[in-house]
Parts: C-alpha cells; sequence; structure tokens
C-alpha cells in the first residue's frame, strides 16, 4: 500500500481521486493548496504526489520545485494547459509526469502505478557503479559527486543507471523509454527523454558542450561516457 498525497483545491475532483486511488488500496492524503501540500509532504512519509499546477496562493509548479529540492518522491501534475512549453517546464523543475484536465481516471490510475513501480523496481543485491567521483547505488537508490549526495527523481535514477550499466553504448531516445520500463506509458516521449537527461546533467555539472560523463549523439540518443568500475560497497 502506498501513501499518495492528492494536491487540488476543487473539491469534486479530490472526491474522484479519493475513488479511484483508494479503490486500488493506497492510503490517500489532502491538501487544498500550496502551502498545505508543502507542510503535508514535510510531516508525512509520502509514496507519490498528484499535484494540481493551478492552486490558490503558491502555484503547483513552485510546490514542485520546492519538493524536488529535498525529496525524490514521484510528482504528477495534474495540469489544464495542453501546450508543450508548460509541460516541459513542469518536468524541468522536477515534476515526473504531467496529466491533463479534463483527464481519464483510467489513464491517470495507469500513470500511478508506472511511477510506483519505477520507485520499487529496481532489483536488490546490484553492483555500486563508479566514474570519476560519481557513484551510483542501486541498492540504495543512491547517488554521490565528488563524496556529495545528489538528489534524483526515480526517472533521473533510472537514466544514470541504464547508461552507466553500458558505458560507451549509444542508446537512442526508444531504448532509453524502454530501459525506464516506459515503453507503454503515454507520459514519457522522446522530448521529455531530453529533458530528464538535461535535468540530470546540470545535477551533475556536466556541460553538453564538454561533458565529464554524459555525451549526446547528434540526432540519436545519448551515452555514458567515461570509464565505469562496479565494487560490491561504495568507497
Amino acid at each position: 500500500m502506498a501513501t499518495v498525497l492528492v494536491v487540488d483545491d476543487d473539491p469534486k475532483i479530490r472526491d474522484l481521486l479519493r475513488l479511484y486511488v483508494g479503490r486500488e488500496g493506497h492510503r490517500v492524503v489532502f491538501a487544498a493548496d500550496g502551502a498545505e501540500a508543502l507542510r503535508a509532504a514535510h510531516h508525512q512519509s509520502l509514496d507519490l504526489i498528484l499535484l494540481d499546477v493551478m492552486l490558490p496562493g503558491v502555484d503547483g509548479l513552485e510546490v514542485c520545485r520546492q519538493l524536488r529540492d529535498e525529496s525524490d518522491v514521484p510528482i504528477v501534475l495534474l495540469t489544464a494547459r495542453s501546450g508543450d512549453s508548460d509541460k516541459v517546464l513542469g518536468l524541468d523543475l522536477g515534476a515526473d509526469d504531467y496529466v491533463v484536465k479534463p483527464f481519464s481516471p483510467r489513464e491517470l490510475m495507469a500513470r500511478i502505478r508506472a511511477q510506483l513501480r519505477r520507485r520499487t523496481s529496481i532489483r536488490p543485491d546490484q553492483p555500486v557503479l563508479g566514474s570519476d567521483g560519481l557513484v551510483i547505488d542501486p541498492n540504495a537508490m543512491e547517488v554521490e559527486l565528488d563524496g556529495e549526495r545528489i538528489e534524483v527523481t526515480s526517472i533521473e535514477f533510472r537514466l544514470l543507471h541504464a547508461l552507466m550499466r553500458r558505458p560507451g553504448r549509444v542508446f537512442s531516445r526508444d531504448e532509453l523509454i524502454i530501459a525506464l520500463h516506459a515503453d507503454n506509458d503515454p507520459g514519457i516521449l522522446d522530448r521529455t527523454i531530453d529533458v530528464h537527461v538535461g535535468r540530470l546533467r546540470r545535477k551533475l555539472g556536466d556541460r553538453p558542450t564538454s561533458p565529464r560523463f554524459l555525451g549526446t549523439v547528434r540526432s540519436f540518443g545519448y551515452k555514458f561516457i567515461s570509464p565505469v568500475d562496479t565494487r560490491a560497497t561504495k568507497a
């Protein structure tokens, strides 16, 4: 059973989400505005957040930005804005997915299941990977760079892990979608892979023009360019 925070100022939407999320056996908690959402996130252990963008006071994008500074909990934005620029902005601030209102409850529940699956399906007892000061531990789902912990989302973690497992191999965007176990998830598209890689690069201090870790292969995809070693535990 997961704990899902639903953040929406419309009581009808909250009631609908209570019905569908609760029917899957998950615990549902609610917030009606951005400030209440931040308080709930600080005081409870959450597995996923459904976050409306258009909130009174602190809007959903600002809530997303603040939460992502301190947590890797999956965030699915609920937005009435269908333009690509708004979706990309939400992803760039740290959201893992987005659903446009009015939404299909069945599609939303499929997105929720996909996010919860990604959060829990990394196999245990996998080797820790290291490269030039970068260490990724798939067992603890932790990333360190030059001895400092780096907060990444579940999608960013999976992208980095997939690339580091096969250093030097070029992955197309479609192959990375499959590596994320997201090939049946309409929320993960070619262009959103680019957004997630860009966000991961910024966290790693990796410049596209002179990369330390993540290389771009023009018109095709990405590869991990530094040698990678495996170890049983972090150094």
